[in-house]
């Protein structure tokens, strides 16, 4: 397998944050294609808390229906920056980079 260097985007919300016409994540995953980025996940949390220190939970007895949700797009670093300006208008969300390692498996 042949790795190289890539940039691994991270951008943390829940299932209740809005974009402009649709829910955030969908919202991001639908600009990062236009982007033609490399791919995006959407990441469902069974638990979490924000800057607000409420516990959402998706127990039987405490259902909460603004889960976490995180959405991971890794492409080359200059085509995340390049992306970067997309998210800008949005509130309800941290954005994390990182350097990593990544191959195509099967390469």
């Amino acid at each position: 397998m042949q790795f190289q260097e890539a940039t691994a985007l991270r951008i943390f919300t829940d299932e209740t944050a809005r974009g402009d016409q649709r829910p955030l994540f969908e919202e991001i995953v639908h600009k990062a294609r236009n982007a033609r980025l490399a791919g995006a996940t959407v990441f469902r949390g069974p638990m979490g808390f924000g800057e607000s220190k409420v516990l959402h939970t998706d127990k039987i007895l405490r259902l909460s229906y603004d889960m976490p949700v995180v959405i991971e797009i890794v492409d080359n670093d200059d085509k995340i920056k390049a992306f970067l300006p997309e998210l800008s208008s949005y509130e309800n969300c941290v954005v994390t980079l990182t350097t990593v390692q990544a191959c195509r498996a099967g390469d």
